[in-house]
């Protein structure tokens, strides 16, 4: 295999299927990424059995070939060269030549063939969306799955398709973060939870254009993502998700407008206030025409209050800070509705239209205030 490429286009390759090798692996060929120029395009492929990852780059292919590269060498040999055309060559020993102005390294290979290949995909009715709302969707949701593997289901996120509309939830026991979107056409149902860290890495290759597409394939057991020229494959959760319609409420007996802005600044100021790893409540105290914010903690207490319109009761309720921060960051309305039934009951920040909602529980605070 020969082939000539730039500098440039062989890092963006590289750097886009890195993110499926995998950190440990009992299989060596694995930690390796696959340059196959058996074609007339030149693709790069990377696959840890349950994410993989293809991407082609333009360049000339002298001879074709195909060769396993070590990926974490080759994305290090690849990012330190002259900003030049890059020559990549094989030798019959699978020795590869790799060379750039005056810098010429020579490693090791292995066979090409002994790759795992990305799976085969019957590819049907691709559900399609705009690359910008694909990765703003998992931005609005992300951090609420579990990074805990002692329950699978929360370490993914819920797919639900119905008709025209996108529904994806996350939870991780704490809270609950739904996002809705209406797509252009319609769709047969479906249902699916998609890995966490498949979202991650696509949401980190996504370009975020508005005007760029991203189609979505669904089978019985895997997702297919395709945009610009990547391909992401990956294994779905399997197992029946959480019944999250049993746990959303429309009923309220306190309800709250008040400035995302000023209220994140206020939880963010009071934060100054809380060491790393310690979990101290907001204490928030809603009266009529405000509610008042308090934390106390070994370093000093504060309080501010915070101008609202309220509709229903007075209420003292207490949350962690950090679970209010994470939802107020992500949502871009200018005001914000909350709704709250009592100090035990969780609060509800959603918008008239429901495209999102966020459930988030509160803590018990009479032990700590």
């Amino acid at each position: 295999m020969k082939i000539i490429c730039t500098k440039s286009n062989l890092v963006k390759g590289v750097s886009i299927v890195s993110k499926a090798v995998p950190s440990k692996t009992t299989m060596p060929i694995l930690e390796c990424i696959l340059i196959d120029a058996t074609t007339d395009i030149i693709k790069l492929t990377a696959n840890d059995m349950e994410l993989g990852i293809e991407t082609s780059i333009e360049g000339n292919i002298i001879e074709k070939g195909l060769i396993a590269l070590d990926a974490k060498i080759f994305s290090e040999i690849v990012r330190k060269l002259p900003d030049n055309e890059v020559i990549i060559e094989t030798q019959p020993n699978l020795q590869t030549l790799i060379t750039c102005e005056k810098a010429k390294f020579n490693i090791a290979g292995k066979s090409g063939e002994e790759f795992s290949y990305l799976p085969y995909i019957e590819k049907e009715e691709p559900m399609e969306l705009s690359q910008f709302t694909l990765k703003e969707i998992i931005r609005q949701t992300i951090f609420t799955i579990s990074d805990h593997d002692s329950n699978k289901l929360m370490t993914g996120e819920l797919f639900e398709i119905n008709e025209n509309i996108l529904k994806v939830v996350a939870l991780d026991g704490h809270r609950i973060s739904i996002r809705k979107v209406e797509l252009m056409n319609n769709y047969t149902s479906k249902k699916v939870i998609v890995p966490g860290k498949t979202l991650i890495e696509v949401s980190k290759i996504l370009s975020g254009e508005v005007d760029s597409k991203v189609n979505i394939y669904f089978t019985e057991n895997h997702i297919v993502f395709e945009f610009d020229r990547t391909v992401v494959v990956s294994r779905l959760i399997e197992g029946e998700y959480f019944k999250i319609d049993q746990m959303l409420s429309s009923d309220y007996e306190t309800k709250i407008r008040v400035n995302k802005k000023e209220l994140l600044s206020c939880i963010d100021r009071a934060m100054l206030l809380v060491k790393e790893g310690d979990k101290k409540p907001i204490i928030i105290n809603i009266g009529d025409d405000a509610m008042e914010l308090k934390i106390q903690s070994q370093l000093g207490s504060m309080n501010e209050d915070i101008l609202i319109s309220k509709e229903g009761k007075d209420l003292l309720i207490g949350f962690n800070p950090k679970f209010l921060m994470d939802a107020l960051r992500v949502i871009e309305d200018e005001e914000i509705n909350i709704y709250l039934t009592n100090a035990k009951a969780p609060c509800f920040i959603r918008d008239e239209k429901e495209s999102y909602i966020y459930l988030i529980l509160p803590v018990n605070f009479n032990a700590v205030v």
